[in-house]
């Protein structure tokens, strides 16, 4: 069996979600399966090292301009050129014609959906790929012998949004072997001293997406330090300084600007050095697909905020505090029981490592094979 893997992004410099999952299943699909051939489609760009070498692994390097025209033309005239057996679509999207069999991942729908955190905010980049994606994405999933999405909480929503049936299945995401709790104090003070990290601080992993809520948590967090004796700063990364200003300006609080750090952006390696060296870790996202940070948070050892809403209650299990994201009060009423209650701490550290010992990439990996060795036998069947 021949499988072809989009993954157009994972060359550039600047990772991010669903470039990281695609990454995640080629490195474990190299370690598991050793008998199928593959071929990974990327777009050439800086980061032109970051997936291994192996011998059943072919990578092309797929020149197509634009995104839209990359993945209509470019992706399904390579993979049926290759003579794939199935092109598994790795981004929310896939080509609408191609002759070779689509499996194509929803990581979400929320480009779909009617609800309000979507009507404003975000960049332009962002509202041109949810149009791209509103135009693509019902004829890409009725064509595609399999669906496949993160959590059981948006399988439902997927399932009763475009009326899916059992070619919809869910796959829980992983998370990386790296985030663990770090007790080498030269490999903290290198992540202190690279990104400028203050002395005492809480960590929130936002962007300019308005599901990521940043509002609120910045609301949060200037109730937060107004009234504690003991003051912290909020580290952010890789966060457009203009778009801060104009949310602080927003809610009445330009005052807790010089309590915010922002790092740049900065690479996932980095990562666990970084959430090692938090009070707590924020992530009361307004919606969530899966909520892959919210592991990475809890194998580090550190307490998380997360929110009631949408998968991240599924994820979270019983080893988070859980808020309602749309009240500030209550996400600031999180951090002073978190700051100010070591038992509690000493608890969420315990149950959270346990939880997020549960999710793995390797374990991603062997259940997308098995739907991989599924979907085949089944177009094999249909030729007969």
């Amino acid at each position: 069996m021949k499988i072809g893997i989009e993954g157009q992004r994972l060359y550039r410099r600047n990772k991010h979600g669903m470039d990281m999952v695609a990454l995640e299943l080629i490195k474990n699909l190299q370690q598991t399966d050793h008998e199928n051939e593959y071929v990974v489609f990327v777009k050439p760009d800086e980061d032109n090292t970051c997936i291994p070498q192996a011998p059943n692994f072919k990578i092309i390097e797929l020149k197509g301009g634009p995104y839209p025209i990359w993945e209509q033309i470019a992706l399904p005239k390579a993979a049926k050129a290759e003579g794939c057996d199935i092109l598994h679509c790795t981004s929310n999207t896939g080509p609408i014609w191609s002759a070779v069999p689509l499996i194509v991942i929803l990581h979400d729908i929320i480009y779909l959906e009617s609800v309000s955190i979507l009507k404003k905010g975000g960049t332009w980049y962002q509202k041109l790929g949810n149009m791209y994606r509103r135009w693509v994405v019902p004829p890409v999933v009725r064509k595609s012998k399999r669906v496949v999405t993160v959590s059981n909480f948006e399988k439902e929503r997927i399932k009763n949004f475009m009326g899916l049936g059992d070619n919809l299945v869910a796959i829980y995401n992983g998370v990386g072997k790296h985030f663990i709790e770090i007790t080498d104090k030269t490999i903290l003070a290198q992540a202190k001293s690279k990104y400028h990290l203050p002395y005492r601080f809480l960590f929130f992993l936002g962007n300019t997406d308005p599901k990521k809520n940043t509002p609120n948590v910045l609301k949060a967090f200037a109730g937060f330090n107004a009234e504690s004796d003991v003051k912290y700063k909020l580290v952010m990364l890789d966060f457009d300084e203009t778009v801060l200003q104009a949310i602080l300006s927003d809610i009445g609080h330009p005052e807790i600007r010089n309590d915010i750090h922002l790092t740049g952006y900065v690479v996932n390696t980095d990562l666990p050095a970084i959430i090692n060296q938090c009070e707590v870790f924020l992530y009361p996202s307004l919606r969530e697909s899966f909520g892959i940070p919210i592991l990475e948070g809890m194998a580090c050892g550190v307490p998380v905020i997360t929110s009631n809403t949408s998968s991240m209650p599924e994820i979270a299990g019983n080893a988070a505090l859980i808020v309602d994201p749309y009240n500030s009060g209550e996400i600031k009423n999180a951090i002073v029981r978190l700051v100010t209650d070591q038992e509690l701490r000493a608890e969420l550290k315990i149950r959270g490592m346990q939880q997020a010992a549960k999710f793995s990439w390797e374990n991603m990996a062997k259940q997308y094979l098995s739907l991989y060795n599924e979907v085949y036998n089944e177009i094999k069947q249909q030729k007969k």
